[in-house]
């Protein structure tokens, strides 16, 4: 659909005749809601929900817009926001796997905000504002789907708004024209575009209800990574005061230098035989996608380069780690999470208890015997238990504790932590092409339907959850908590007492484990200091049954 096609200039009766023709989820229309962009008409989902799905926040980047800053948009006439736009190009996903809720249209012209509000919700209202930014490896992802929406969370009383960015080549791509062209910079357009999102919510929200000195950011997976880029960019000082990242919190991973990223920017240029950035702007964007690398659902989809972000000297003037540790930061609260079973490691695929300590003496050599002291596996079906929390805590749970630390030492506002555990409770007989429902656990992106309520979408196709009373308790119980961490910077509630990390008292606040709903736990710290300190050697063995965790799984 055309942008000119999206502006009505009709009269009240032919936009009330298109925005029920157009969206069989719509009960009713909503009247304009004038913005200083431009009016948006929006409607009322079933459940008494406000929605304005689809709203522009930039110009399309496409023609000399693609690999520029976005630039803001203003329009005349009334915006029919009854549709969700297109998600950026990407790769397209298998049909068979867990994350697949329906195709969605493709295209450049993707740059697009989805919004949910309460049924009281109003200018002046003032309501927290909860902002997903989705995950998906840098590549793919986007805001249409379903198990990202916002209906349940603005019935509890929440705007809920989550946007589109580019992604891939398209939306990394660094390149030696283009910073000639944009006074020295280029890359990171992914989170330019962020940005721009974040900077109309602020200007705008409150024209549906919402509060934008009260704007938590969330992101999962590359989103809680975009999360730490947005908590360290000066770009977006002053445009949110939470941020919540379901793992991916790190703020010590390298970043390539802006003349790396242009001469990978070279390479992908002379991949796809373009003699220069005006020949590269006239492909066709389904043939920039195929010079990418694509990992998905435990296979490489294609082999090619990968576009990554920089420190471009604009969104990022320095690493991520030296912007918090100069006290350069946004200093918000903030969460950070990870999930009981979306790490994995070479222990994993031992079969016996004499294979997983010689797995472990090839890890760790002269510390074997202080790490097998910790880690100690006396029965063969305890191999896996061990070797994940191995994996856990030296993988996303030393991160989580890391930006804890980080936040403590370099910030004055509070951490929180969390572990989500919970398996989702599948269907008899259910198949699923991604996962291994035998060995599958709390897997990567397990916690998001459960801190949204987007449960049911799981079954929309097809029944693959049975989902149990407990599965909603614990959901309702999540969502209650990021809903008062958006409404006061903290995530207790009357039910739930989530104390903040701090180094006295390293504590985790444990969704759904033995404990219940919600129980308070130790952090691993010993643990994760001593494997900290002794970094396991690289080891060789015969691949495990995989599907289920990052690495191994969609990157979503």
């Amino acid at each position: 659909m055309s942008t000119k096609s999206r502006f009505i200039t009709l009269c009240a009766l032919s936009w009330v005749l298109s925005a029920a023709a157009s969206a069989a989820s719509v009960e009713r229309p909503l009247p304009p809601v004038k913005t200083a962009a431009g009016s948006v008409a929006g409607f009322v989902l079933p459940t008494g929900v406000k929605a304005w799905w689809g709203v522009p926040f930039a110009q399309a980047p496409v023609g000399a817009l693609r690999w520029q800053p976005p630039k803001s948009l203003t329009w005349a006439g009334v915006w029919n926001a009854d549709r969700k736009g297109p998600e950026c190009m990407q790769v397209l996903r298998p049909h068979d796997i867990n994350h697949y809720f329906g195709e969605e249209a493709s295209s450049e012209d993707c740059l697009y905000l989805n919004i949910w509000a309460p049924a009281s919700a109003r200018l002046g209202a003032k309501l927290p504002v909860v902002v997903f930014l989705y995950g998906g490896g840098g590549t793919i992802g986007s805001s249409g789907m379903a198990n990202y929406g916002g209906d349940t969370l603005a019935q509890r009383g929440v705007v809920f708004v989550n946007f589109n960015y580019r992604v891939g080549v398209l939306g990394f791509l660094a390149h030696p024209e283009l910073s000639k062209e944009q006074g020295g910079h280029s890359g990171n357009y992914a989170y330019l575009d962020q940005v721009a999102a974040l900077q109309w919510i602020h200007d705008h929200i409150a024209q549906f209800g919402g509060d934008p000195s009260r704007v938590v950011i969330m992101g999962q997976s590359a989103g809680a990574g975009s999360v730490v880029q947005q908590l360290a960019s000066p770009l977006a000082k002053g445009l949110f005061s939470g941020a919540v990242m379901s793992s991916g919190c790190n703020f010590n991973g390298t970043q390539a230098t802006l003349a790396e990223g242009e001469r990978n920017g070279l390479q992908i240029q002379q991949r796809l035989g373009a003699a220069n950035l005006e020949a590269l702007r006239n492909l066709p964007a389904d043939r920039i996608v195929t010079a990418q690398t694509e990992f998905q659902v435990g296979v490489n989809v294609a082999s090619g380069i990968r576009a990554t972000a920089v420190i471009d000297g604009r969104f990022m003037p320095r690493s991520v780690r030296e912007q918090v540790e100069a006290g350069s930061m946004n200093d918000v609260p903030l969460i950070a999470g990870f999930n009981h079973d979306e790490s994995v490691n070479a222990l994993m695929n031992a079969q016996s208890i004499d294979e997983y300590r010689g797995i472990a003496r090839r890890m760790y050599g002269a510390d074997a015997d202080a790490f097998l002291a910790m880690y100690p596996v006396q029965r063969v079906e305890d191999i896996r238990t061990v070797a994940g929390q191995v994996a856990r805590e030296g993988g996303l749970e030393a991160n989580a504790r890391s930006c804890a630390q980080m936040q403590a030492a370099h910030a004055k506002s509070k951490a929180y932590v969390n572990l989500f555990s919970r398996r989702h409770s599948y269907a008899p007989g259910v198949r699923i092409a991604d996962q291994d429902l035998a060995t599958v656990g709390a897997y990567h992106t397990a916690d998001i339907p459960f801190w949204f309520g987007t449960l049911d979408v799981f079954n929309s196709l097809r029944p693959t959850r049975a989902w149990t009373a407990f599965d909603r308790e614990l959901s309702s119980t999540m969502q209650d908590a990021l809903v008062a961490f958006a409404a006061t910077g903290s995530p207790s509630t009357k039910a739930v007492n989530w104390p903040a990390w701090s180094p006295a008292n390293e504590q985790k606040l444990e969704w759904g484990g033995a404990g219940g709903t919600a129980q308070v736990v130790p952090v691993g710290a010993a643990r994760i200091d001593w494997l900290l300190k002794h970094p396991a050697k690289p080891v060789d063995v015969a691949p495990g049954t995989g599907g289920n965790r990052i690495g191994n799984g969609p990157r979503d």
